[in-house]
């Protein structure tokens, strides 16, 4: 038999994020852990609105998107714990600008470049409807085919209300191939 909860958000765990924009002249970074995907060629972040990221991310329309796995957690978590409002985070991380202007961590083995298409504010969150221009993937984790190959690389998952984070696993399937 299933209990009714209430209306809680179940789609946990996601993967986990830092989200990299100019504010003023330097790089700002924040830890995210809503976003979702929009369609294969869009996706959307989802950030209170006082994060100080959201002010370059509305100026520039430019952002990254860097998924994080073990390797770099710790330094990814601290910035969820340190706000740009109140610290300057510009050289949290070595990075590169990519072909838009967005700040990439260099330690990110994946990251995606996007172009900010619109915002759509929700119970005071900014959510940033952002169009995929370019993802960037070291090569030491790609197949044959230019396909992220995830026996390799392990984005943490966050797992909300308990604050946890988990490393993805074992592979269950094959998608629709199961039957």
């Amino acid at each position: 038999m299933k209990k009714n909860t209430g209306a809680q958000l179940a789609l946990y765990p996601a993967p986990v994020i830092v989200v990299g924009a100019m504010v003023d002249g330097k790089p700002n970074w924040t830890l995210v852990a809503h976003a979702g995907i929009m369609a294969h060629s869009h996706l959307m972040l989802s950030m209170v609105k006082a994060h100080y990221t959201n002010k370059g991310i509305r100026e520039n329309k430019v952002v990254s998107v860097n998924v994080v796995d073990a390797s770099w957690l710790k330094a990814a978590d601290k910035m969820g714990c340190v706000s740009g409002n109140k610290t300057d985070k510009s050289e949290a991380f070595a990075y590169t600008l990519g072909g838009k202007g967005a700040p990439m961590i260099d330690e990110a083995k994946v990251t995606m470049e996007c172009e900010v298409e619109d915002i759509y504010d929700l119970q005071g969150f900014d959510n940033f409807i952002c169009r995929i221009t370019g993802t960037y993937v070291d090569e030491d984790i790609l197949t044959e085919k230019d396909k992220i190959d995830y026996r390799k690389f392990k984005p943490v998952l966050f797992q909300f209300p308990t604050y946890e984070y988990l490393e993805t696993g074992d592979i269950l399937g094959a998608c629709m191939k199961m039957n």
